[in-house]
């Protein structure tokens, strides 16, 4: 129960995953809202990897001021400037420790931009603190401090938009009215200066954060393709694991049901038998004999279609057992031969026969091997136009097994055609026009037979040529002829005496 516990699991997240990224490509609007966490997450993130970098551009900004303005005012400022940056670390790490299904993202949005203000205010400030003395270079060190603190929280920020302009517009507003309060053309400079600056810089986090988004856009788009994909797989493989099911359940109920079938089926055959050959006396209506005969063969077609059945069904459900022995292939075909040959020469096809000679037996079923000979020679004498020619060849393979090939003249089978005159019931289109009908499981039965003995099928075909298939027993299965053993009082043969001889010599 584990395992279908697990797959059940894997096909709710996969469908979560789907659900979710279709949920947010689903958003189109200017502000898309479906990637407000990330965004504001990768935000968080920035800010508490760099929770002490500008407290300590504060302190080195406050004691470079020192020359130029009053010490007990800039040690007030910095005080201010750690605790509203307290209050926004705070804040962000509270934000980052909920979980993302309890998250108001507008919520801590909001929050999170009040105390990003409230810091951006506490740095503006410092453009106020009263200078000891007028000194321009005063003035510059901090126009250029709180430039460089405005760049630093634009590109912190630049993942939300509003939290960059809550930080840094209170900072370049602070530098236009200081500038504006001096009235002298150079701070006015120095102040449109500051306007520019923010604006290029506005123009440069918008579009960051425009790439930013469309990454997101990627990213969703590929985890809503790996979702339906492992959805898709999870159907697949469920669905192919209930026709497995079902395939193997069939096969199993047709093969306990082999007596079943057989039982009345042989009792049929019998009566229809001693009907049709009168054992009982004459019929007074010949009509009688003639239906008997029909019933028999009509019985016996019908028996042959089950048998066929059964042992498919057999091998497909792994109960089909050999009964193996030495038997030799050759013989087997040579039988084979004899029981087609009247068949073949009733159609007028000529069977040529190429075996090799002394070759040894093999360790097989005979029931397999002849059901495989006989199907094969059966297919190809019926597939055979009149006039054709059946070639029955056993032979030696290079690896030291034994193969049997059986090739005709016939119609031959279309490529795209093979694989379904392999599967169970399948038959060629061109084959069965040109053909007697047939149940389509000769060749299955064939191949799921040799490859139990742990042989190969092989079938060629070309259109209007004829086919050829070939089956081969592994060099394994070849039974090798033992050494005779000498009877008693029978001389030793040469070499074994030379090799007793040699033996006694080095003993002398």
């Amino acid at each position: 129960m584990a395992a279908p516990k697990s797959q059940s699991g894997q096909k709710r997240r996969a469908f979560r995953s789907v659900q979710e990224a279709r949920e947010k490509l689903s958003y189109k609007s200017a502000g898309r809202p479906e990637f407000d966490y990330e965004l504001l997450m990768m935000f968080v993130k920035n800010e508490l990897s760099a929770a002490v970098t500008t407290p300590l551009l504060a302190v080195v900004v406050a004691v470079g001021a020192m020359f130029w303005s009053s010490p007990r005012e800039l040690l007030f400022w910095l005080c201010c400037i750690f605790v509203t940056k307290g209050i926004l670390v705070s804040l962000c790490r509270q934000f980052a420790k909920v979980p993302r299904e309890e998250v108001n993202v507008a919520t801590w949005q909001a929050k999170i931009t009040a105390a990003e203000f409230l810091y951006g205010v506490t740095w503006a400030s410092v453009v106020f603190i009263s200078p000891l003395t007028e000194d321009i270079a005063g003035y510059t060190f901090i126009f250029a401090a709180v430039l460089v603190v405005i760049s630093m929280r634009m590109l912190f920020a630049s993942t939300v938009m509003p939290i960059v302009y809550a930080g840094t517009l209170p900072m370049t507003a602070a530098i236009v009215i200081r500038f504006a309060i001096l009235n002298d053309p150079f701070y006015w400079a120095m102040a449109m200066m500051a306007v520019a600056v923010h604006l290029y810089f506005i123009w440069l986090m918008s579009g960051f954060n425009s790439t930013v988004v469309s990454m997101l856009e990627f990213r969703a788009e590929k985890d809503a393709l790996i979702g339906e994909l492992e959805q898709s797989k999870a159907i697949s493989d469920e669905a192919r694991l209930r026709a497995e099911e079902a395939n193997l359940a069939k096969s199993r109920f047709l093969a306990t049901m082999s007596h079943e079938l057989r039982t009345p089926l042989n009792a049929i055959l019998g009566f229809s038998e001693i009907m049709r050959d009168e054992a009982f006396g004459p019929h007074t209506n010949p009509t009688y004999k003639e239906y008997a005969s029909d019933i028999h063969d009509s019985g016996q077609h019908l028996l042959t279609l089950i048998d066929e059945i059964l042992d498919i069904s057999r091998i497909e459900a792994g109960r089909y057992e050999l009964h193996e022995a030495p038997i030799s292939l050759t013989e087997i075909a040579e039988e084979c031969h004899r029981l087609m040959r009247v068949r073949a020469e009733n159609k007028g096809l000529r069977i040529n026969q190429a075996f090799d000679q002394h070759l040894p037996n093999v360790m097989a079923d005979e029931r397999a091997i002849r059901q495989i000979c006989l199907n094969l020679l059966s297919n190809a004498i019926k597939f055979t136009p009149p006039q054709g020619t059946v070639t029955l060849k056993v032979a030696r393979t290079e690896d030291g097994g034994q193969a049997l090939t059986i090739k005709d003249t016939g119609p031959g089978i279309p490529d795209e055609e093979i694989p379904r005159v392999l599967r169970s019931f399948g038959q060629g289109s061109l084959a069965h026009q040109t053909a007697e009908g047939g149940t389509g499981l000769g060749l299955p039965i064939t191949k799921g037979l040799i490859e139990l003995h742990g042989g190969s099928f092989d079938l060629k075909s070309k259109l209007r040529y004829g086919t050829e298939v070939t089956v081969t027993l592994p060099s394994g299965r070849v039974v090798e002829a033992l050494p005779r053993l000498a009877e008693p009082g029978e001389v030793e043969p040469k070499q074994t005496a030379h090799k007793h001889a040699r033996l006694e010599k080095q003993a002398s």
